[in-house]
């Protein structure tokens, strides 16, 4: 794999490249999850989409560094075409940069997601960038008429060539889960650069070792356990870049988590909806059922959720980048049926007060100081 990183846009910056060890840039995730009526009834998936660009709007508005849109193909999830809401979120935005969160590859054409995604780089004046993945449920391979059982080869074939469109160059490629392709072009290319491209891991070593030998950024999806536990995937991706002979990446961490003006009462605004989808999910998977336990125990320092005060959350993020040594952080605010007023004001939280404290804790922190 030879191409190179996705190389400075109209700003003069290369957004994927490292950022040191007194900073950490911050994002936002959400898959536009369905929430419910103060009656029960669920809010409709049109209204979610709208709701969801009010979102992105306050986060750029609040200087944030990313958002991120998560493909599903689910009833508890409007977001389906995340290009497509992406398109409309460059419309109404000036700063913000704009993904996916993650764009499910194995069962999508890499040249139209490609297209799709130059698309929306050029609406937005080179924000936009694409986190591929294998996504975390399966509906899109019988949707789309893919078989389950060419799980690896469809992400390996689909990955190699959605690489060798990215470098906007004639494409020679084939393979067995398409015809192959001789020498075409692929429209439109993006303006000033290559097209940022990262690969979303749930924890597997195989799947970082994947990411690195394209020499793309990283970014890992920590839901679960306890984040300093994921630090020997940070090294391996660090070292295998350096292995590849590839210029050091961004490595970034997704996890999900709520602001509010206190621990208590941040807590207790999520804890309902936390649980109902803990345990809608867990049932679909065979897991026992949630407590209040383990969501508490989630919520310390150590734990997966960044759920508290602005100071809770601002410490526990400072503590992520001393740990796994990260340079971007992505929130993923919007948690089952957690209404939109407290998600915007969570978002708000996040950007205004959060931010400055990280800042502040890192700068603290570095050994210049």
């Amino acid at each position: 794999m030879t191409n190179p990183p996705a190389a400075a846009g109209p700003a003069g910056v290369n957004p994927t490249a490292p950022v040191g060890p007194d900073r950490i840039l911050l994002g936002l995730n959400s898959f536009g999850d369905v929430g419910v009526f103060p009656d029960g009834h669920p809010v409709p998936h049109a209204e979610v989409l709208r709701q969801l660009l009010e979102q992105a709007e306050l986060a750029d508005e609040v200087g944030l560094h990313a958002f991120g849109a998560g493909e599903h193909h689910r009833r508890d999830f409007a977001v389906s075409a995340p290009e497509v809401f992406l398109a409309a979120a460059a419309a109404r935005t000036k700063n913000i940069r704009l993904g996916s969160a993650v764009t499910v590859l194995s069962s999508d054409d890499p040249i139209r997601v490609f297209e799709r995604f130059a698309t929306v780089d050029a609406i937005s004046n080179g924000r936009a960038e694409v986190m591929l993945g294998r996504g975390s449920f399966i509906e899109s391979f019988p949707l789309f008429g893919f078989d389950l059982a060419d799980y690896e080869v469809l992400f390996e074939e689909k990955l190699e060539l959605f690489d060798k469109v990215r470098a906007q160059e004639p494409v020679h490629w084939e393979g067995r889960t398409r015809p192959a392709i001789k020498g075409l072009s692929v429209y439109p290319p993006l303006e000033h650069h290559l097209l940022p491209v990262w690969i979303g891991v749930g924890g597997t070593p195989e799947s970082v070792l994947r990411c690195a030998e394209y020499g793309y950024p990283l970014i890992l999806a920590i839901i679960g356990g306890q984040p300093r536990s994921f630090a020997p995937l940070a090294d391996l991706y660090r070292e295998a870049m350096a292995k590849y002979g590839h210029p050091m990446q961004q490595l970034a961490t997704h996890s999900p988590g709520h602001i509010a003006a206190t621990d208590e009462e941040a807590r207790e605004e999520l804890f309902p909806h936390w649980i109902a989808m803990r345990n809608r999910l867990g049932a679909e998977r065979g897991w026992g059922p949630g407590s209040r336990g383990e969501f508490d125990a989630m919520c310390t320092p150590e734990g997966a959720l960044y759920v508290g005060s602005p100071e809770t959350v601002a410490a526990k993020i400072a503590l992520l980048k001393k740990n796994l040594g990260v340079d971007r952080f992505d929130l993923k605010y919007s948690n089952g049926t957690l209404p939109h007023a407290a998600m915007m004001r969570s978002i708000e939280l996040y950007g205004t007060e959060v931010a400055p404290r990280v800042a502040a804790l890192l700068a603290k922190a570095s050994p210049l100081n």
